[in-house]
């Protein structure tokens, strides 16, 4: 924890970051399942082999996140959310390595300190509320779906993915004049977690991705010249 009597915010990643799945899709297989059975399972490989095609097609993370929400059309905002109620009950107690144990434990550590927690994920609120209350986090920045009418109407603001994530994260930071962003820390996994990692002078890589730690590296050099 940083020797500073300074306010200062930690970002987080969520996916891989914080816990060990990918929490749309495991949510989704989770929501299918249990209210469609076999159907459902049926319904998430299709969705799953588009998405790995465009994947390998390359087609943008952000483009695959609004595939993703488009499939909430028409969907009851209360049905989802007491789904995702019961989705991270089941999740975070019966299954087993859920949290990723390094991560939670720092954050556990900045918080005791005194800092401010911020979520930042391409998953959407019903989903990491409950985690947020579980680990303290005072504010979350995702992806939000469009509401009408109190159901979703399949189309989403701006995707918190890549640039989504350093858009909503600079702007939490123009909320704080108080905070200063080289005492702040964010914690990632991905390459797309870069531009959040970049505005922050503490950036923690979760895990083993060895590009991301080269180009957070060459960033880092750069910035000191």
């Amino acid at each position: 924890m940083p020797a500073t009597d300074r306010p200062y915010l930690v970002f987080s990643d969520v996916d891989e970051t914080l816990i060990t799945v990918k929490s749309m899709f495991d949510f989704l297989h989770y929501q299918l399942v249990r209210r469609h059975g076999t159907a459902g399972e049926e319904k998430y490989e299709r969705i799953m082999a588009v998405t790995r095609r465009k994947a390998a097609d390359g087609v943008p993370r952000e483009d695959i996140n609004r595939f993703y929400y488009s499939h909430y059309t028409d969907e009851s905002v209360k049905t989802i959310s007491d789904l995702a109620d019961d989705w991270f009950a089941e999740r975070s107690v019966s299954t087993r390595g859920f949290y990723i144990e390094s991560t939670r434990r720092a954050l556990a550590g900045h918080r005791a300190a005194g800092a401010g927690l911020v979520l930042v994920s391409g998953s959407f609120p019903p989903v990491l509320e409950p985690l947020a209350r579980e680990v303290g986090a005072d504010a979350i920045l995702c992806t939000r779906p469009v509401i009408a009418e109190g159901r979703y109407t399949g189309e989403v603001e701006t995707p918190v993915i890549g640039e989504g994530k350093r858009a909503a994260v600079e702007g939490f930071l123009a909320s704080r004049p108080d905070v200063d962003p080289q005492d702040c820390y964010a914690y990632g996994d991905h390459l797309s977690d870069l531009p959040m990692l970049h505005l922050v002078g503490h950036p923690v890589v979760v895990g083993d991705d060895a590009e991301l730690r080269a180009r957070l590296a060459q960033h880092a050099k750069s910035v000191r010249t």
